[in-house]
């Protein structure tokens, strides 16, 4: 493992010397538009492991992506690495379905501390909720960016992000009613706490969310990547493209259904990703916006 060899894999060509907020914003982006957020290993017969090299040697070698234990945990290696102040959080994603957050800590971030003020760095979470930038730990204040409005709160030592999204144009109106497509303005996203974590608490949470019908992860096949103006996801058989403020206040969100032979060449084409085993698509209803 090498940080050489992961800023090939992701086009970064940037200092490697500054430990400062703008070196860590032009890395992380370089992330999250060459490694997608994706689940697929569930749904072509492969087992997700979080030791370090298999996430290395999957999103580095192997040229896939991974979910947010896998990307969060790499991006904090490389971090550490180039000597920032890093630390793991652990965060409980908001169900838009059951309008409630989850009781089990499913979702791994970074914390990165840069003279003296911390950040939150996220790069698996995929779709319209995926920052681009880091965002600094702070309750209260709006940062506005690409995306759309991301804002922390803080209530007696939990925090919680939300994002507020544009109107969104759809122009193939059969997919206007979706129950893909997110319909509130404003969305909680996951909350946390400053407890430190290691990747060891995520080791139960990584099995059951691979294996349990009631996991999200098993009801969908997903993979999503960001580009330089929005995001494109494919979930199921449905393909997203996402341009971010196409109009003013206004995002273009279009949609087109594959046909199984379509899927294989879509991933590679669309996000650069090949298969070793045969992907089985899955897409059921509920339980996931874009």
């Amino acid at each position: 493992m090498n940080l050489e060899e992961y800023f090939a894999r992701t086009g970064y060509k940037g200092s490697t010397e500054k430990q400062d907020l703008e070196t860590l914003t032009d890395i992380f982006q370089h992330h999250i538009r060459a490694v997608p957020f994706e689940n697929l290993s569930i749904h072509c017969g492969e087992k997700i492991t979080l030791e370090l090299e298999h996430v290395y040697n999957k999103i580095v070698r192997k040229k896939r992506g991974g979910w947010c234990m896998e990307n969060n945990q790499l991006l904090g290696w490389v971090l550490k690495g180039l000597g920032y102040d890093t630390s793991f959080l652990g965060a409980y994603v908001f169900n838009p379905h059951q309008n409630a957050y989850a009781t089990l800590m499913t979702h791994l971030v970074v914390k990165v501390v840069i003279d003296g003020k911390a950040y939150v760095v996220d790069g698996g979470f995929g779709v319209s909720y995926q920052m681009w930038q880091p965002m600094e730990l702070v309750s209260g204040k709006e940062q506005p960016q690409a995306p759309g409005v991301f804002r922390f709160t803080e209530k007696n030592g939990v925090w919680y992000l939300e994002k507020m999204r544009r109107k969104q144009y759809i122009p193939n109106q059969s997919f206007s009613n979706s129950d893909l497509l997110e319909k509130k303005e404003c969305r909680k996203v996951y909350m946390f706490s400053l407890e430190p974590r290691t990747v060891e608490d995520f080791r139960f949470q990584c099995t059951y969310l691979q294996t349990s019908p009631d996991s999200l992860f098993t009801k969908k096949s997903i993979c999503a990547l960001q580009t330089t103006d929005g995001f494109r996801a494919l979930i199921g058989w449905t393909l997203t493209e996402t341009t971010y403020n196409y109009k003013e206040n206004m995002d273009l969100v279009e949609f087109v259904t594959l046909e199984d032979e379509e899927v294989e060449k879509t991933l590679k084409e669309k996000f650069n990703i090949t298969l070793e085993r045969k992907l089985v698509p899955i897409n059921v209803k509920g339980s996931y916006t874009i």
